[in-house]
């Protein structure tokens, strides 16, 4: 078998890039460059033909915007291209080019899936390291992007058995556990909390919604004006009305996105979140994303009383971390929308502490040297 050439340890396991997957992020913001840039052009043109005037500084927008969506459509495309992915005895090793990433497989905490929405079967699986709080702290992350069956990449990082079940991200989570493994709490959020992020968001597109409306409101009667005095051609006077009704539904649509993050996604999210706890693992799926985490890196398990129900914080410890680590504890990370190891707004929050408490069931043998 082959041997990586850095650690000098066997490779038994590798993959590429898919390239069937295109997050949807990506997507909105090229469309979003591509009608600045048309925007921007039609201004040009309207200015050039009625005004006389030098556009130069308008066309260099255009171009700079129309570069941009390029970049953002293709650029993502390109280096997941170059992306080599690597399972040795000690290390998960992500490979672009001359450039490596590694992370040591005994330091992994926990690893969220995100399953793919156009490309069923593949999704990026992320590995997240516990690391220590105070003036050490911070995120260690390694992430193998559209790749093929990720809880089954996953399943290999963590030396379980690959089971048939595996490699579907539409099956229910409860009928994908490993062998021997059982769930003992399941539980659903009952509401979805208002973060500083919702209400920054909240308060964000209440702003651009008005600036939206200021701007028809005003740009419609001059536009009248502009009909009514024949002050341009029917063709020139088309290309305005084009151009400012693309700046009116993009300033609108920014108004919808954050929206959308402060109060849609939230509420939908929500409700179709599930947690569990098994003997082995703490599982929480999210819509399309779904955490794994060992109940051996749980050091200690905190309640926090709301308004109306109980969150449960996991203090998370992990290999070489010599320190409890934050990692998603005490909320660290649900304020940016991430899936963190957090059971919010839970009811029945002592049934779930209790069984959390009990020692958990032994996982398969330890593939690897102890690596503390």
């Amino acid at each position: 078998m082959a041997r990586d050439s850095l650690f000098g340890e066997t490779i038994v396991w590798s993959g590429r890039p898919t390239g069937k997957t295109f997050p949807r992020k990506y997507k909105l913001a090229a469309v979003a460059l591509t009608m600045a840039s048309l925007m921007s052009l039609g201004f040009a043109i309207v200015t050039s033909l009625a005004l006389h005037v030098p556009v130069g500084s308008m066309i260099a927008f255009a171009a700079l915007f129309a570069i941009l969506a390029v970049g953002v459509w293709q650029g993502p495309k390109v280096l997941s291209q170059r992306a080599e992915y690597h399972l040795t005895d000690g290390h998960v090793i992500v490979r672009r080019g001359p450039f490596r990433r590694t992370i040591d497989r005994r330091g992994i905490t926990y690893a969220i899936i995100r399953w793919a929405e156009d490309a069923p079967g593949t999704g990026d699986l992320m590995l997240v390291r516990a690391v220590p709080t105070g003036a050490l702290h911070r995120t260690l992350t390694l992430t193998l992007a559209d790749v093929e069956s990720p809880d089954k990449v996953w399943a290999r990082i963590r030396g379980a058995d690959v089971a048939a079940t595996l490699g579907d991200g539409e099956r229910p989570l409860a009928q994908r556990l490993e062998e021997g493994e059982r769930v003992l709490w399941s539980g659903t959020p009952l509401a979805s909390k208002w973060t500083n992020k919702r209400k920054l968001s909240a308060l964000l597109a209440a702003v651009i919604a008005v600036v939206a409306m200021r701007g028809l409101a005003g740009s419609v009667p001059a536009l009248v004006r502009v009909v009514r005095l024949h002050a341009l051609p029917p063709l020139t006077f088309g290309l305005l009305v084009a151009s400012v009704a693309i700046g009116t539904l993009l300033t609108f649509g920014m108004a919808f996105v954050a929206l959308h993050l402060a109060w849609i996604r939230p509420s939908r999210l929500a409700k179709v979140t599930r947690y569990f706890v098994t003997n082995r693992r703490v599982l929480i799926r999210r819509g399309n994303e779904e955490l794994s985490l060992d109940r051996r890196c749980i050091a200690y398990v905190i309640t926090a009383p709301t308004r109306r129900h109980d969150d449960l914080f996991l203090v998370l410890d992990g290999p070489r971390a010599r320190a409890l680590a934050a990692s998603g504890a005490f909320g660290e990370g649900s304020d940016m929308g991430e899936l963190v190891p957090v059971f919010n707004q839970i009811e029945d929050a002592e049934t779930a502490f209790s069984v959390l408490q009990r020692k958990a069931s032994p996982s398969l043998p330890p593939p690897l040297s102890d690596a503390a």
